[in-house]
């Protein structure tokens, strides 16, 4: 079944027969539901949906899984809680390749009638979970998408029983009670095969947590990160989604924490002295392919134009993966003697990175947005000096602009970048989930590139007629919007997305409050008045403030709206308050609450602004501490990274002893299971060699061994499961 009029006969047989409704395309619940409110002659009870396509953890030999879940659209569908009632491990939201390959659909249209396009080969290894809710609701209709989202018809539960057991193969459907699982309390652990320790399982999720609105979110970030990740981004309005799956739409909340990110990083580059410029994004193939250790790194990723309307290319072109062989050539050319030197240049700019593997918004997108910093020194020094103050300036960015505490080191040789001598990173980490993440990378390319492109110099030092030529020292250097998911993703909560100040595009709200139908209009127009007054004081002084006067919401339906979009300042303002002369405050990153002055009011929230920043960036880096652990003997090394630890261990630095490390503990977590190749490794890698060494126990040349394999240790490494 391909095509709504035959999905309409069909349902025609079974009970229906109102015709589907036309409106907007919608992609979410919300914007379904103002679709439908412009709609006339609806149903006058009918209940939204939701139908979610999850896929188990399993090997990769195996056929794919699907599992359907249909539901309320408030109910609660947490993921890990189907997954126990099937038996399931791990379910993750199905692939775009999933969804148009197996249920031949697309993201926002998704609905249960897709199961009747699910072919035969495929129907019976599919899981359908109803919602009870849903089931039950004999009272009114049931909206679905009838295979596309800017349709809805109406069924009854009876049509929806009468559908799901006429689809052919079917056998596996399973009713289940979410509003009972989400009120019910945690169970305890049972008893594990692996090492994981039980203090490690994630919490059940509370029901007012998860129970609510549209507005709010359906999961909770202890109870399934990855979906509770997505969905906090959604809603805050961060991103879109886009066809070309792997490709996401940067919002305007998102995109102004990437234009905060580029004045701060402009300013600190140009004053050492680097100029900002521009290259195309196409590169010619025998270019690309010239420098072969670098482009092997790249080679899977890169993407490649063959054809120009219907002409195909004499020579595919690549659209970059990163610069370094467009720029170069360019090099050699400026390049004329060492009085040219340093040449350093960035520029802002997207590439493109072909990724297959759980594309995620900000953290794993086949276009991204970044700045890359490309210069060329006279000597080693120069060039490493640089390296250490790009770096300097990354970590400010994570922790003068982000509040996220960052680990600064340098890449192991099996980590480093693909055709440089050296790469310096500075790390994150995700307490919720346990694992390292790149934040940033400076390199040191050495003379790699400079002599595959004959970018030289005379040797200043010499004299005569010959002067010997001098490859000249290069570095590269890169951030990118990936910075926006690591803040996201540490500081966001069960509200949504919690905001560093400096980086919010609102850092304070004003919501008047307290008005019902006792006060007179004139009583509403001075309240708004004083809501304006506090606006327009705060924006004199540089704060980036809004007065939400919408008058067809709640201050209810206000305050977790912006809470949603992570504003860190809310102030209300009520008849009581202009009688006393002041404000109510409530933060967003505590939930803190307090009276304000309106004298003296803009020192006081520029002050606030600055502790709110302090006190989320003390709690990450303590947070960070906590779980970062010195481990001396390898049987403490799995059981730390299941509590959700990195580990610093003395090491010895060699390529075989990491690769032998990653084997030994994904062996030791998955005793002997298959691990499924498209989820993050169970493995361990090392994440840096951090500048700042432990000191206590003492790392102590020839006595102190490495845990993995015993050989003499030369500093401590960070390892971790990591992004």
């Amino acid at each position: 079944m391909s095509d709504i009029g035959a999905l309409v006969s069909k349902l025609s047989t079974m009970g229906f027969s109102d015709p589907p409704v036309e409106h907007a395309a919608v992609d979410s619940v919300d914007q379904w539901a103002e679709a439908l409110s412009t709609v006339s002659g609806l149903p006058s009870k009918y209940t939204l949906t939701k139908t979610l396509i999850f896929k188990p953890k399993q090997p990769k030999s195996e056929a794919i899984a699907p599992v359907v879940v249909i539901a309320k659209d408030v109910s609660a569908t947490n993921s890990k809680t189907i997954g126990t009632e099937l038996k399931l491990k791990d379910l993750r939201f199905a692939s775009d390749d999933v969804l148009s390959g197996i249920f031949q659909t697309a993201k926002g249209s998704v609905s249960p009638f897709a199961l009747a396009q699910v072919p035969k080969e495929n129907i019976g290894n599919v899981r359908v979970v109803i919602d009870k809710a849903l089931l039950n609701d004999t009272t009114g209709k049931i909206a679905f998408h009838p295979l596309d989202s800017s349709r809805t018809v109406f069924i009854s539960s009876e049509t929806l029983k009468s559908f799901i057991k006429s689809v052919e193969g079917l056998t596996h459907v399973t009713e289940m009670d979410f509003a009972a699982a989400a009120a019910a309390p945690a169970a305890a652990p049972a008893a594990a095969k692996s090492s994981r320790p039980a203090a490690a399982a994630a919490p059940a999720p509370k029901a007012e947590e998860v129970s609510g609105t549209k507005l709010g979110l359906d999961v909770t970030k202890e109870g399934d990160f990855s979906t509770w990740y997505r969905q906090m981004l959604m809603k805050a309005e961060m991103y879109d989604n886009y066809p070309i799956s792997g490709c996401f739409i940067l919002r305007p909340l998102a995109y102004f924490i990437w234009q905060e990110i580029q004045k701060f990083l402009d300013a600190g580059i140009m004053s050492m002295g680097v100029k900002n410029s521009y290259f195309p994004m196409f590169i010619p193939g025998d270019v690309l392919e010239r420098e072969k250790d670098h482009i092997e790194g790249f080679a899977p990723e890169v993407a490649w134009v063959t054809r120009a309307g219907s002409t195909e290319l004499a020579e595919p072109i690549a659209i970059r993966p990163t610069s370094e062989t467009v720029m170069y050539p360019y090099f050699a050319k400026w390049i004329r003697s060492h009085r040219d030197l340093p040449l350093k240049l960035n520029q802002w700019c997207s590439v493109v990175r072909w990724e297959f593997k759980n594309p995620t918004p900000f953290l794993r997108t086949r276009e991204f947005l970044w700045q890359e910093g490309h210069c060329a020194h006279l000597t080693k020094d120069g060039a490493m000096t640089e390296v250490r103050e790009i770096l300097t300036l990354y970590r400010r960015v994570y922790e003068e602009l982000l509040a996220v505490p960052v680990i600064e080191g340098v890449k192991s040789e099996n980590e480093k970048f693909a055709g440089g001598d050296a790469t310096t990173t500075v790390e994150g980490f995700i307490p919720a989930t346990g694992r390292g993440i790149q934040g940033g990378t400076s390199h040191y390319l050495g003379q790699n590139f400079s002599t595959m492109f004959k970018i030289s110099v005379e040797d200043p030092e010499s004299t005569g007629a010959d002067r010997p030529k001098l490859f000249v020292h290069q570095t590269s250097w890169g951030l990118s919007t990936r910075t926006i998911g690591v803040m996201a993703m540490i500081h966001g909560d069960n509200k949504g997305m919690v905001m560093p100040p400096r980086v919010a595009e609102t850092q304070v709200v004003i919501v008047p409050c307290g008005l019902s139908s006792k006060q007179t209009d004139e009583e509403r127009r001075e309240i708004e008045s004083a809501c304006l007054n506090v606006e327009a004081r705060l924006k004199m002084v540089g704060v980036r403030a809004e007065a939400d006067l919408r008058e067809n919401y709640t201050p209810g339906f206000k305050f977790s709206h912006w809470e949603m979009r992570g504003v860190p300042i809310r102030l209300e303002i009520g008849p009581k308050d202009l009688v006393n002369q002041s404000v109510t405050f409530v933060r967003r990153d505590t939930s803190a609450k307090g009276q304000m002055a309106f004298e003296g009011m803009e020192s006081a929230i520029q002050l606030l602004l600055i502790k709110i920043h302090d006190e989320m960036l003390a709690r990450a880096r303590k947070e960070m501490e906590d779980h970062t652990k010195i481990v001396l003997k390898w049987a403490d090394f799995v059981p730390a990274l299941n509590n959700k630890c990195m580990v610093l261990i003395p090491w010895c630095e060699r390529s075989e002893c990491e690769d032998q490390i990653k084997a030994r503990s994904t062996r030791d977590e998955l005793q002997d299971q298959l691990e499924d190749e498209k989820e993050p490794s169970m493995g361990a890698k090392s994440l840096c060699l951090p500048y700042k060494q432990p000191e206590n126990p003492p790392l102590v040349h020839g006595q102190t061994k490495c845990v993995q394999c015993g050989e003499d240790a030369k500093r401590y490494a960070l390892f971790g499961r990591s992004y």
